[in-house]
């Protein structure tokens, strides 16, 4: 049975800026470590140009000022400027007490950005998302030509406002897709996040490719913009900061029309603080034609707002806002138990699980405080039974160790597996918790430092879980970290062949 886990500074670029194309990642532990050791970075405003904290903290009146002019009622919220490590950054507080039930936030149809209000028309924005073109990747090609327009825009405070925030949520740091060339993989080194990134990273690359035929689909709303096609008049590089901005401010509403479900809600993310254990939705109110957020408890005036993120984890998370929740109760790893077809016992077994719910390659969710999963070792014992006739005891499944020698095995291949995993990290749960509490670590670093502490903690969590089970092996563990497989147990795990992964 083998287990294998499934799994330069430079100065900020305004969400519609290019850049350099990127190279592929390289991941090195000792970078990564000389990265947390590293001072904040030096941040520019938007166009690249030198500003003062004083210009930039006029984006949030402007916008509240605009939005008041162009019908917004009034409001229990407003736009509060913060410095965080040098950055200068805007977030929707509380404009007076909030007692829970209170609607904070509300915003009128007219001005909020989805893509029926883009096309004006519902049919033509749900033929154009049928072909499978990503709503997030139209909102933002729609963006970045209205950013071209400049002042012309309708959107243009929005935007700005956007463009100053650069799809940063509440702890200062961007999605991953697009921190500096390889700092994902040295911040996040030994992380299953990585992956996901590297998906992300491809589907947003396939998304450009096709931009010009959302382009020519949508004929009616972009022709009357004076410029060229998508791919030649907007970079990859461009497009991928237009949409990570965008991914990081776009609120998906429940119980509307498809072409309605993405939304961006001016005084809404990022601006709004995202919160894991939040019972506050952004929600949609048919009879006044607004979005509105109820708050899900008392607020005292300045207070930072909060909404609920969705029942995502802290990789979604991170991805998506670049934000991490330590309170998250969404957090968890995966792992994956393969029974191989060459198990002689492959058709019993299989016959088995499926009469319990489950397949011959089968997905377990690893979460903080949890425990193990109930099904993993009857799952595990079951994959490692080579007596056809114990299968056919009543209430095998559930029955608990079949034998001493199969118990130590499965027990001895999962606590190896842990072992593996936590071995791919570069840094110690003290070494994250030091970066966290430096002052001088900057946004992407702690961020990281979070993530990779809570999920070092989940394996640690399950690892002395197995270890004080009956029957846990300490000699074989002892022998297997030593380099020293015991003969049986190598031989098993070859003829096994079942993975975890």
């Amino acid at each position: 049975m083998a287990l294998t886990a499934s799994q330069p500074t430079s100065k900020p670029v305004n969400i519609l800026e290019p850049q350099a194309p990127r190279k592929p990642f390289a991941s090195s532990c000792k970078r990564r470590k000389q990265v947390c050791q590293s001072k904040k970075h030096n941040h520019a405003s938007h166009n690249g140009q030198s500003t003062s904290i004083a210009s930039e903290l006029d984006t949030g009146t402007k916008l509240f000022r605009w939005l008041q002019v162009e019908g917004m009622p009034e409001q229990r919220v407003s736009i509060r400027p913060y410095e965080s490590l040098g950055q200068s950054l805007d977030m929707t507080v509380a404009d007076r007490d909030l007692n829970a039930g209170d609607v904070a936030l509300r915003i009128p149809e007219h001005l909020v950005i989805t893509l029926a209000r883009v096309f004006g028309d519902e049919s033509e924005a749900e033929q154009l998302v049928a072909g499978k073109h990503s709503e997030l990747a139209c909102l933002a090609l729609y963006l970045m030509y209205e950013k071209k327009q400049g002042r012309n825009s309708y959107w243009y405070e929005f935007i700005a406002e956007l463009d100053k925030q650069r799809g940063r949520g509440q702890m200062g740091a961007r999605s991953p897709l697009i921190w500096d060339e390889g700092q994902a993989e040295r911040l996040l080194a030994g992380s299953p996040v990585l992956q996901l990134i590297q998906e992300r990273a491809k589907a947003v690359e396939k998304e450009y490719g096709e931009l010009d035929t959302i382009w020519f689909m949508a004929a009616s709303l972009f022709k009357d913009y004076p410029y060229d096609v998508p791919s030649e008049t907007f970079t990859l590089p461009l497009f991928r900061q237009a949409f990570a901005a965008v991914q990081a401010s776009t609120v998906h509403l429940q119980g509307v029309q498809k072409a309605r479900r993405f939304a961006l809600v001016p005084l809404g993310p990022p601006l709004l603080s995202y919160s894991s254990t939040s019972k506050a939705m952004l929600t949609w109110n048919e009879e006044e034609r607004e979005v509105q957020l109820k708050a899900d408890r008392t607020y005292k005036r300045g207070e930072p707002v909060y909404a609920w993120c969705g029942p995502q984890p802290n990789a979604a998370l991170l991805l998506n806002y670049g934000i991490v929740d330590e309170n998250n109760p969404y957090d968890k790893l995966s792992m994956t138990v393969t029974i191989p077809h060459q198990d002689p016992l492959f058709q019993q077994k299989r016959t088995m699980l499926q009469s319990h719910g489950l397949a011959t390659m089968q997905k377990f969710e690893l979460q903080r405080h949890k425990g193990l999963p109930p099904m993993l070792l009857p799952y595990l014992r079951l994959s490692y039974t080579s007596d056809p006739q114990l299968l056919q005891r009543p209430g095998f499944f559930n029955a608990g160790p079949s034998s001493e020698y199969s118990e130590k095995l499965a027990l001895a291949q999962l606590t190896d597996y842990l072992q593996q995993r936590l071995s791919r990290y570069c840094t110690s749960v003290a070494e994250d918790n030091a970066v966290v509490n430096d002052p001088d670590a900057g946004p992407r670093e702690k961020v990281a430092a979070r993530l990779l502490r809570i999920e070092k903690t989940i394996l640690n969590d399950v690892l002395t879980e197995v270890t004080h089970l009956p029957g846990a092996p300490e000699h074989l563990l002892a022998s297997r970290r030593n380099g020293a497989l015991l003969a049986g147990l190598s031989d098993w795990i070859h003829q096994q062949e079942v993975r975890l992964s």
